[in-house]
């Protein structure tokens, strides 16, 4: 080849190399908050190639032939949230007890694809679904995975585990002749026999979690709501056969002696934690037991309390007493040390406003950046998906979200999500 042709040939085999490379998507993010590090940086790029991060680097990168660069320079751009604590399938109303009456799984199936879109848009594209009817929590994971609909992706417990009349027994508040005699396969067990084979069933029903109710609860149709619900035999069965199994456990507690026996058994979470004691903080720092507060279900409950006819009587005194006394708690255990993954019960308050829960975590004196720390690396590290969750680096899913101007000084803010991207799909801009 004569040497004058040489540099033309190579240009243009260069042409023809970037016009064959994938197009990739370029953020220039003004702020980052990276979910690891305890301060922003500013003035990042972000490329994106595929479902994942390719690289994070200083300065605005310019975009090479067929690339797509996302403007976000007046935003502060932060990990995709991840809520550890909703209910999809429902929603709090005065109407809410008497559904199950007039609707149809089909019907609660269809409904729940929009409180999971409004939840994806709010920001949260991982959440933790701990509970439904009929396993609907585990078809809407598999409806989104497959693209059918549009939501977060969901950790899935399936139907939670309840005792015979315990907070979570589907049959509460029954006429007798409609109550029967739910068992293992319905979420409700007595003895350590019974624990394993439900917890055996939520495996082969394709449960990613287990939730147990260990002790009573607020919105059930039963008068106490903080009573132990679960022996100390019942609670290591079910621990000891999930984590053969691969599954963590998130127990529902209100009452102290229940949470003491689930820590004692080896769970891996504690939800709500209301009349929490500091001799079971201490338990709970030494067996590095995460805590996931929903400080936002008990500001709901105790506000809808007030209204007359919101709650059937049984539930209006529980939530009277317990929903004004989870933030304190949430202080006391935030001071102490706990480990504190980010959870709101949503379904129980409206979804999509799981982003207040942020405000109620600052006004009990969590810094705004250890706020967001716990709805991304520490709620991706409970979830046991770190590799893939919680922090905007080379390799990890590209779940990004933005909020205008700086959450650190205003964290209302995080209600104000302007930009999600989940695995690289764009799905507000």
């Amino acid at each position: 080849m004569p040497p004058l042709l040489r540099p033309a040939l190579l240009a243009v085999l260069t042409a023809c190399a970037a016009a064959l490379a994938p197009a990739k998507t370029l953020i220039h993010a003004g702020s980052l908050i990276d979910g690891r590090a305890d301060a922003p940086r500013h003035n990042v790029t972000l490329t994106v190639d595929g479902d994942r991060i390719t690289a994070v680097a200083d300065g605005f990168t310019a975009a090479a032939a067929g690339d797509t660069v996302i403007d976000l320079r007046n935003a502060t751009v932060m990990p995709g949230l991840i809520d550890m604590h909703v209910h999809l399938t429902g929603e709090s109303s005065p109407t809410s007890y008497s559904e199950r009456y007039f609707l149809n799984p089909a019907d609660f199936a269809l409904r729940s694809t929009v409180y999971a879109k409004k939840t994806l848009l709010a920001g949260f594209t991982t959440v933790r679904d701990l509970g439904a009817a009929d396993n609907l929590n585990n078809s809407l994971r598999d409806a989104i995975a497959k693209g059918w609909v549009v939501g977060p992706r969901i950790f899935s417990a399936g139907k939670a585990l309840a005792t015979t009349g315990g907070h979570g027994d589907p049959t509460n508040g029954l006429a007798e002749i409609y109550r029967g005699d739910p068992g293992p396969k319905e979420g409700v067990i007595n003895g350590a026999d019974d624990a394993r084979k439900a917890v055996r069933q939520r495996y082969k029903d394709g449960a990613d979690v287990i939730k147990i109710t260990g002790t009573g609860g607020v919105l059930s149709l039963a008068k106490n709501g903080l009573n132990p619900q679960l022996t100390e035999d019942e609670f290591v069965a079910i621990v000891t056969t999930a984590h053969d199994y691969g599954m963590k456990v998130a127990v529902h507690a209100h009452g102290d002696e229940g949470m003491r026996r689930a820590i004692l058994a080896g769970v891996d979470s504690i939800e709500h934690g209301t009349f929490m004691s500091d001799d079971t903080i201490k338990l709970m720092i030494a067996h590095g037991t995460y805590y996931v507060p929903t400080i936002s279900a008990g500001r709901f409950v105790a506000d809808k309390a007030k209204i007359d006819g919101y709650f059937p009587a049984v539930v209006r005194p529980k939530a009277q007493a317990i929903g004004p006394i989870i933030q304190a708690t949430f202080q006391r255990a935030y001071q102490a040390g706990v480990k504190i993954a980010f959870g709101t019960d949503m379904g129980v308050g409206p979804h999509g406003d799981n982003a207040r829960e942020f405000i109620y975590m600052v006004e009990a004196g969590m810094p705004p950046m250890k706020a967001i720390q716990a709805a991304t690396l520490s709620a991706a590290t409970l979830l046991g998906a770190d590799k893939d969750l919680g922090t905007l680096e080379p390799g990890k899913l590209a779940d990004l979200v933005a909020v205008p101007g700086d959450p650190l000084a205003d964290i209302k803010l995080m209600t104000q999500v302007t930009f999600v991207m989940k695995a690289g799909t764009v799905y507000k801009q």
